[in-house]
This record gives structure tokens, C-alpha cells and sequence, in this order.
């Protein structure tokens, strides 16, 4: 097991990433009183999988404090036919990286980590949006969150295709199962996790119950992308925003939409107003005492967004987090 430290720059609090993520649906995620969050999911190489255990420092003056990961680095996959049978994870490939194997680098899983954390961006300017009355309320309300992302663009965009068309209860489940079938299981802090499937496992499975032959296609397209770079992390939020969304709705069963959940929450890109989520828009409109009309106008829409440069997708978060929870005490 590895151990790596991630220093916050800016506001930060891990209790709060675990509570967004029991509440996110596609995460699936069960949270425990120690508040560690557990983790497991494919690693960015396409290959490997990664187990970690992540840990806050308590800070006295209400600094964030320092995150304190351990984690191990898993290779080879699980056996198993993937026509539809289970797999058996116990028996997969050689196990744990052992130290010095070049498979897999700590730096690369660091990065990989901070991204899914919303770590590997400065936020130390954050508070400043607080000039922004409906800003400040955002932060005074979910202090410390920061925009819990999939575990790379490859999940998001498994996870747009998996839920194109279903509720997204159902979708989540056929997800879970795919990864309790065909994952590796990994034990971390005392629990059994299952992370989801790599491209090249995911590329041969040939039936999944509650999917169209359809989106198994596109599932397979998307493993292909994957391993082929497309999906790459790094190369997307270097693009030009325009650029990276066009490039990714060139993949199948990827719509506007679902491109923009891949950047935003899959790459991790910090600062995009997403054109094409009208929940967001309707929350935006509310929040700033605007005409129910005025959500449908984009342009204004973003235009209001432009003030929250350059974290709009860290905005665009809280606005949907609080939506969702005044939803659910409306029902």
C-alpha cells in the first residue's frame, strides 16, 4: 500500500464529498461514521485498478486540512465468462503491484485521485465569488464542497450511455451489477468494494440484463475510445471547451448533454456553464429571482454564469446540489 498526501488549495471537506456521494445516485455510494471514503475504480491507464482510503486532517482554525490517501494498484483482471455469468474477482490476475513494478506510477494514481476530488485545482480564489450574493449562499450552505467527479471520462461516459432513456435508479443498478460481475472486488479499510470494469473487460462482455444490444455496441465503442486515448483526462481539459465537446459527440450514443457531463464530471473541467442541462438553468433562474421564462434564454443564462469565472462548473454543482435537496424535501 502506498500513502500520498493532496494539500487543498482553497476551501475543502472531505465529510461533505462523502455526503454529496451518498446522495449522488449513479456513485452508489455507502458512507460509514469514520467518514473515510473508500474507493476503487480503473485506473486512467485503461488497465490497472486502484483501491484507496481517503482521509481529512482535522484543522483547529478551520483551514482545510491536509488529505491523506493510502492505496494499492491492482493488475490483471478478473476471470470469467462475459456472456452474462459472474465472474469470480477473488481470482484475478497477479494482485497488488509489488514495489518497483513500473505498471503503474504513484504520481499518475495522485493525479488521478486529486481530479476525482476536484483537488488538482487551485480554489484559493473561490471565496471571492462571494461578491456574488447567490454565490455566498452556495458556499455558506455547502461549505467545502467541491465537485465530486466519476472516476474518469471513460465511467461518464459508460454512465450517459448506460442511463440514456431509463430512470436513473435502474441505471445505476445495471452499473452496480457490472461492476459486482465483472469489477475487481478489493477489500479497503475494512470493506469489500467492487470497482467497475476496465475498456479491455468491458469491450468483451456480450449480454448485460436491462441493455439493448445497442448500448451494449456503444458500451464497446466506448472501451475501444478509451483505450485509444479519446478519453484521456488531460488531453480533453486542454482543448478548447467547444473543441473537447465536439470531439466527444462524435462518439456513439453521446448527445450535447452527455458531453458536457463527461468534461465537466468526468475530466474534471472547472470552469464550463453546461448549455444543455435545463435543471441547472430552471435552479440558476430561481435563484437569481428570475422570470420562470428566462430559463429557457441560454445566452442571458450564461451570461449571468460569465460572473463565476473560473469555476462555473463549481457553481453549476451547488446550484444543482440544492435544487435536488429542496426537491426532495418538497416530495
Amino acid at each position: 500500500m502506498t500513502a500520498v498526501s493532496l494539500t487543498p488549495a482553497g476551501p475543502f471537506s472531505l465529510a461533505a464529498s462523502v455526503r454529496f456521494l451518498e446522495g449522488f445516485t449513479p456513485a452508489n455510494y455507502s458512507g460509514t461514521a469514520d467518514e473515510v471514503l473508500r474507493l476503487a475504480f480503473p485506473a486512467d491507464d485503461g488497465h490497472a485498478t486502484v483501491a484507496a482510503a481517503v482521509r481529512q486532517e482535522e484543522m483547529a482554525d478551520g483551514e482545510a486540512g491536509t488529505v491523506r490517501v493510502e492505496f494499492t494498484v491492482h493488475t490483471g483482471e478478473p476471470d470469467g465468462d462475459l456472456d452474462g455469468s459472474p465472474a469470480d474477482p477473488a481470482s484475478a490476475g497477479p494482485g497488488p503491484v509489488s514495489p518497483g513494478e513500473p505498471s503503474r506510477s504513484e504520481d499518475a494514481v495522485r493525479a488521478q485521485l486529486a481530479r476525482i476530488l476536484s483537488l488538482d485545482v487551485d480554489g484559493s480564489g473561490f471565496p471571492e465569488l462571494a461578491a456574488d450574493p447567490v454565490a455566498a449562499g452556495l458556499m455558506a450552505e455547502f461549505p467545502g464542497l467541491r465537485p465530486v467527479c466519476f472516476h474518469s471520462p471513460y465511467e461518464a461516459a459508460v454512465w450517459a450511455v448506460i442511463g440514456h432513456r431509463i430512470r436513473m435508479t435502474q441505471a445505476a443498478a445495471i452499473k452496480a451489477r457490472l461492476a459486482e460481475r465483472y469489477g475487481r472486488r478489493v477489500q479497503i479499510a475494512g470493506r469489500t468494494l467492487h470497482a467497475f470494469p476496465t475498456p479491455p473487460v468491458l469491450r468483451a462482455i456480450t449480454r448485460v440484463p436491462g441493455l439493448t444490444e445497442v448500448k451494449i455496441e456503444r458500451l464497446h465503442a466506448l472501451a475501444e475510445a478509451a483505450d485509444a486515448g479519446e478519453l484521456d483526462a488531460a488531453r480533453l481539459r486542454a482543448l478548447p471547451v467547444d473543441d473537447a465537446l465536439a470531439a466527444l459527440r462524435t462518439l456513439p450514443g453521446i448527445g450535447p448533454f452527455s458531453a458536457e457531463l463527461i468534461l465537466i464530471r468526468g475530466a474534471g473541467h472547472p470552469d464550463v456553464f453546461p448549455r444543455h442541462e435545463p435543471r441547472l438553468h430552471a435552479a440558476l433562474a430561481t435563484a437569481y429571482g428570475l422570470d420562470e421564462t428566462v430559463s429557457g434564454d441560454i445566452s442571458r443564462l450564461a451570461g449571468i454564469a460569465d460572473g463565476w469565472r473560473p469555476y462555473r462548473s463549481w457553481v453549476g454543482l451547488l446550484l444543482r446540489v440544492r435544487a435536488e435537496l429542496m426537491g426532495r424535501h418538497a416530495s
